[in-house]
């Protein structure tokens, strides 16, 4: 096999170098997530505040003023050119994604982890910053779009998380494999809190230019970690060629090729759940800081800071609500239960006027994040050591095809209903969360037979 052996044939050693611990990829995932919740309500509202700008509307800024402009034309406007403008730069990522994400995922199985957790946090670095231009010089919003596209080409956050999960599950066994996937999204969410709480009273006090410095400071710490200090987790990394169909094929193998029976149908089948579940919750990412912005609720950045904050929080909580249930329930009913939740909150959201009303909402996803690692787990279980990569790079692409599925229908949708009922996007996303409620019950239903643990050697 192509790239599997040196010059003179033999396999080559695991990289040596510099390392904190072998397969440390949390701090990695903290600081990138930090960066990227630090940065993502701050780009919308810097979207919004420029269409404003650009079309004389200033009801936004005082409550009593924006409580007053339901049918404002104008209001509508900015909304639709900021949903819009976060549909292009969506798009831009996906149609790169789709194609670099998913041949470096299978090229780390070759090369190791670490070369794409490197590529993947210089792309992170690059669009930031493009972004700190665009701020400071006052450039075309366009320059978002080119930024992530530029960070897309080397591998985008779903790279990097391909990257992670993938080293998680080559130092793991089947035994602790979901939580220790739980624990990587947990990192996720606490580092998603702290910078929605940094960044909405920073945002209020000191404008939108400095949370994009800091952002671009702890990118940096993270290219310098993931070059320096990161341990790698393939134990005979080997040359191969980056730009070759190979990579490619090894992901399209994991669900045509001949297998014990009934394992590439559920792979398929939880890779569908997992579609679903990652669509709605982006789509709902999406459009959450306009239906805040705008009028009834009519929140400021503090407040939109406290909304990210919360929404963030159920990466914890679910963590700690997976730990406690998987004492008394499979992993399956686990998931179930968290998809309840997450319905439940959708729909408080669609219904929500008042600030309270909206905090209840996200009260009740504290266990919406408890399906994610558990579908992942049982993906991670279904293949064999040596397609992790290949694996973690098809599910990045099933994250980014979610991204612009979630964008065209949730940023397109919301501009459409406002007219008639401005929370019915989150009521779609509630209908289709019985989607993956119903393929995960079905396949459990079907799992007598064994969960193909031949596939989940312990390291």
């Amino acid at each position: 096999m192509e790239g599997r052996a040196n010059s003179r044939g033999e396999p080559r050693a695991w990289p040596a170098g510099p390392v904190l611990c072998r397969g440390c990829v949390e701090p990695l995932i903290f600081l990138a997530n930090f960066a990227l919740v630090l940065q993502g309500p701050v780009t919308t509202q810097y979207l919004w505040h420029r269409f404003s700008a650009d079309l004389g509307y200033n009801g936004t800024r005082d409550r009593g003023s924006c409580t007053n402009h339901s049918v404002d034309p104008t209001a509508q406007k900015v909304e639709t050119l900021t949903s819009h403008w976060t549909l292009y730069m969506n798009m831009g990522g996906f149609l790169v994604g789709l194609f670099s994400s998913t041949l470096l995922g299978a090229w780390s199985d070759c090369v190791g982890r670490r070369p794409l957790l490197v590529l993947a946090s210089l792309g992170l670095l690059l669009q930031t910053v493009l972004s700190i231009f665009v701020v400071q010089l006052q450039l075309h919003v366009g320059y978002f779009v080119l930024g992530r596209i530029l960070c897309a080409l080397l591998g985008d956050f779903s790279g990097l998380l391909a990257a992670g999960f993938a080293s998680v599950a080559d130092v793991s066994s089947s035994r602790t494999r979901t939580i220790r996937m739980a624990l990587l999204e947990a990192c996720i969410g606490v580092a998603g809190m702290l910078a929605s709480l940094i960044g909405g009273n920073w945002l209020q006090e000191q404008g939108y230019a400095n949370p994009f410095w800091l952002a671009l400071a702890l990118l940096i710490a993270m290219t310098l970690y993931a070059a320096f200090c990161f341990g790698e987790t393939v134990k005979e990394a080997t040359p191969a060629r980056l730009f070759t169909l190979r990579h490619h094929r090894s992901i399209v193998q994991l669900y045509v090729t001949q297998a014990p029976e009934k394992s590439r149908k559920h792979l398929a089948l939880y890779s569908l759940a997992i579609f679903v579940v990652i669509t709605v919750h982006l789509g709902a990412q999406d459009i959450l800081t306009l239906y805040e912005l705008s009028t009834p609720l009519c929140w400021d950045s503090r407040l939109i800071g406290y909304g990210s904050a919360a929404q963030h929080l159920p990466y914890l909580t679910s963590l700690l609500g997976l730990r406690l249930l998987q004492y008394c329930l499979a992993d399956t009913w686990v998931a179930e239960i968290g998809l309840a939740f997450n319905i439940m909150g959708m729909v408080v959201f669609a219904f929500a006027t008042i600030t309270p009303l909206m905090f209840t909402g996200y009260g009740l996803l504290f266990l919406s994040l408890v399906v994610t690692p558990v579908i992942r787990a049982k993906l991670s279980r279904l293949v064999r050591e040596s397609e992790q990569g290949a694996l973690f790079s098809a599910v990045a692409c099933v994250n980014g095809l979610a991204m612009l599925t979630a964008s065209g229908i949730f940023n397109s949708l919301y501009p459409a209903t406002l007219n008639f009922m401005k929370g019915f996007p989150f009521l779609l996303g509630a209908g289709l969360l019985f989607i993956p409620a119903v393929l995960i019950g079905i396949l459990e239903r079907a799992n007598h037979c064994p969960e193909f643990q031949q596939f989940s050697q312990s390291p």
